[in-house]
């Protein structure tokens, strides 16, 4: 941050400004120079809406600094010389900010994993784990490289899930649009012209009437209603229990259960991989990997297999208690621990579980196209039918 100061030499007013995390370091540089201190002000930023938006640090943000700051320190350069680097080309001021706090950390004497822990919700428990093994074994390079592949397979892999969902969901958004328009304000006026008549206007009609209606009245009524209820439902997720409702509500949906259960089991062995590849034992691993994952059925799953670990029961026999896992994973488990070869094998396995994830959701995205489709024959058929068949009904009369 800046600091504007004012100060006195040999009989002069002085002014200038200084760049500092603290205004006590500013205090302390300018005494050493010998000034006598007027003021010292920090300056106020104008943050703007846009400002904002492209300061935001995101996921690539820190994927990035992981692979420049494993290929420097790989290159031989010490870990105060790579962040400075860093801290000098990186245009957002947000995350120039962190790096100079990691960097004035580090020189005060304390551990990299240590100064991290500061921004967890930039750094996982996974990121601080293995930069605090990379810092006990002294290969911190090595660690950020693999920590830095798996950052950006997981970069990836999020990525075509959005590519794959994106087109259905723009779908079903502007198809609920043209529907609120349709019935609130374009159909009321062709219904009107059946109040003149005389005629028995079709079930479907009726309803439509009914429905066009009140949408017409009460439709700021309907809209700050939608509103609530998405708060309230919101709000309720955020709760422990309506979290774990919702996840295990997902597991439960044909077809879109597929998708979660290998997302999350590519997450969760990479993950796990990586952890005792670099050494952390397999109690703390489970510990990391169940704060990692984001649905709190696998959260609790890995809860009661850490618990069974600790006891003494082999990992692949806990996880085979646990419904949740398939048992081409169990398998691959118990085969990884008799050969010694753990990490390797849960390596493969989520390679495999990658590859189920895309086919799961090439499936969904397969029959959800047909499906709004025919959603949407249904809804101008009824439509249609509700419109036109007053009007054949009048035509007829008319004769």
């Amino acid at each position: 941050m800046i600091f504007y100061y004012r100060v006195i030499q040999n009989g002069k007013i002085l002014k200038g400004k200084i760049e500092s995390e603290r205004e006590d370091d500013v205090r302390d540089y300018l005494r050493k120079k010998g000034f006598f201190i007027i003021e010292i002000k920090k300056k106020v930023e104008q943050i703007s809406f846009l400002s904002l938006i492209f300061n935001r640090i995101n996921f690539s943000d820190i994927v990035n600094f992981t692979r420049q700051l494993a290929m420097m320190l790989n290159a031989g350069l010490t870990l105060v010389e790579s962040l400075d680097i860093l801290k000098r080309q990186t245009s957002k001021q947000s995350f120039k900010k962190i790096i100079n706090y990691l960097l004035e950390e580090i020189k005060a004497g304390n551990p990299f994993s240590m100064a991290l822990k500061k921004y967890k919700n930039y750094f996982s428990n996974l990121y601080i784990a293995l930069v605090r093994s990379g810092e006990a074994s002294g290969k911190l390079g090595e660690i950020l490289l693999k920590l830095a592949d798996n950052l950006e397979k997981e970069r990836e892999f999020k990525a075509k899930v959005k590519g794959a969902l994106i087109y259905p969901v723009i779908v079903i958004i502007a198809m609920i649009i043209v529907i609120f328009i349709m019935i609130t304000f374009v159909l009321p006026r062709l219904l009107n012209l059946y109040k003149d008549f005389n005629v028995d206007l079709p079930f479907t009609t009726q309803i439509l009437i009914i429905i066009s209606s009140f949408m017409t009245k009460f439709w700021p009524l309907f809209i700050i209603g939608v509103i609530l209820l998405i708060v309230i439902i919101k709000n309720y997720l955020k709760t422990k229990e309506g979290k774990f409702l919702y996840d295990y509500t997902l597991l439960k949906i044909p077809i879109l259960n597929n998708v979660i259960k290998t997302s999350s089991l590519v997450d969760l062995t990479r993950t796990f991989s990586i952890l005792i590849g670099a050494g952390i034992s397999i109690l703390e691993a489970l510990d990391i990997v169940k704060d990692t994952s984001e649905n709190l059925v696998y959260q609790q799953a890995f809860a009661d297999i850490y618990k069974k670990v600790e006891k003494g029961v082999s990992l692949g026999t806990a996880m085979e208690e646990e419904e949740i896992f398939p048992p081409i994973l169990v398998q691959m488990t118990q085969v990884g621990e008799q050969t010694g070869k753990l990490d390797d094998t849960l390596s493969r396995i989520s390679r495999y579980f990658e590859l189920e994830s895309e086919m799961s959701i090439k499936a969904m995205t397969t029959l959800i196209e047909p499906a709004i489709l025919i959603f949407l024959g249904l809804g101008v058929g009824f439509l249609v039918m509700s419109v036109i068949t007053p009007i054949y009904n009048l035509t007829s009369s008319f004769k």
